[in-house]
């Protein structure tokens, strides 16, 4: 293997960690200090206060809405839904093929240019954040055997997914603390999806193609599919006199804890802190009291002995375990968690987009470890 002087002087990153891409004002990661600022509030500020509306006007435009505008935008957003028959047709034929929840959003997603004249960032964009709910709600109804439910259009995005999945007015508690979810989620820094659709969008591509591209890279189990592994292993322990024998046996077979450590965070992950507040909110009734208090016992045990069996670890609880807690507290099934958190990280990547418009084309370099000199003959 011939390597040259030049390519010799490139420094390579497995999977570029490490090595800035792009500069933003939309988040920041602190692993070591166990920080996540949005827009410039610490995410514990205002994840449990926001409805999603305001948040996504906050990334779109660098600064919190004031109330008029809030009302403004929310009804833009809902008048801003495609949701034609045509649309609706294709879902029922990727349901009808038996395909997941996930894949019938990106399909649905690249189906969202159907319903505009022209390409326009900030109407697709719209589209996307107002449309995604729908095609979830609508797709888990026909998977379910149930006769899907039309949007209303004086409810806003949080509030009209619930009815729209569970064919009734949702309660104020629910909508809080999915507002919440779809908050916490919004954004992560220069995560897989959100650097994919900033790539796509670089090359003076659309806004649907961006989005589509991120939800692509979301599908991967080592990123948008964590959620529901974490939440299986408080279903297998059951009560809480297994949590330790059950913890015990996974550890001693290098079994990896789900919803435990996190590639940035060295500490406490924040945005499992403020999920906990909301799940505990949401579980403070008397049916699903017993279900929190087991997870919460899990969570204890699991931490306890991580310390035990790795030592030299610092593995703290991160934002897969209470997604599932909380996720599962409003009665979701685990195969709905990834398209939810899609729903959420889309405000992410369409801002991403709006800033990556106003830079160059993204196009890394690359170490070539081939030959050099062969002959065809």
């Amino acid at each position: 293997m011939l390597i040259s002087e030049q390519e010799k002087e490139k420094i390579y990153s497995p999977g570029l960690e490490g090595i800035p891409a792009a500069r933003t004002k939309l988040s920041q990661v602190d692993g070591k200090g166990g920080r996540l600022i949005i827009a410039g509030y610490p995410v514990e500020e205002f994840a449990g206060k926001a409805v999603f509306e305001e948040t996504i006007f906050t990334l779109w435009n660098d600064r919190r809405p004031k109330p008029t505008e809030t009302s403004l935008f929310s009804e833009e957003l809902r008048s801003s839904r495609r949701f034609s028959k045509v649309i609706r047709t294709i879902i029922e034929e990727a349901v009808y093929a038996n395909l997941s929840l996930i894949d019938i959003l990106r399909i649905g997603s690249a189906a969202l240019s159907l319903g505009s004249e022209k390409e326009d960032p900030r109407k697709d964009a719209m589209a996307v954040l107002s449309t995604f709910p729908l095609i979830v709600a609508w797709a888990y109804r026909l998977l379910k055997g149930q006769t899907p439910v039309l949007p209303r259009q004086d409810l806003d995005i949080a509030a009209n997914f619930l009815y729209m999945l569970n064919g009734i007015d949702p309660d104020p508690r629910s909508v809080r603390a999915l507002n919440t979810y779809l908050n916490t989620v919004c954004d992560h820094g220069l995560n897989a999806s959100t650097f994919a659709a900033r790539v796509i969008i670089s090359t003076q591509s659309d806004m649907i193609s961006a989005v589509t591209g991120g939800l692509g890279a979301l599908k991967g189990p080592l990123h948008g599919g964590a959620p529901g592994p974490a939440l299986d292993t408080v279903f297998e322990i059951g009560v809480k006199d297994n949590a330790e024998k059950v913890l015990r046996e996974k550890l001693k077979h290098n079994e990896r804890l789900m919803g435990f450590g996190h590639r940035i965070y060295k500490v406490r992950d924040p945005r499992a802190d403020v999920l906990a507040k909301a799940a505990k909110i949401l579980y403070d009734t008397d049916e699903k009291r017993e279900f929190y208090d087991l997870a919460m016992f899990v969570e204890k045990t699991a931490l306890e002995l991580l310390k035990e069996y790795k030592p030299d670890r610092v593995l703290q609880t991160n934002v897969e375990f209470y997604t599932a807690l909380l996720l599962h507290g409003l009665g979701f099934p685990t195969e709905i968690f990834t398209p939810v958190f899609a729903m959420g990280r889309a405000a992410g990547w369409t801002a991403h987009c709006f800033e990556q418009m106003q830079e160059r084309i993204v196009r890394p370099d690359a170490i070539y470890t081939g030959e050099d000199g062969k002959l065809w003959n």
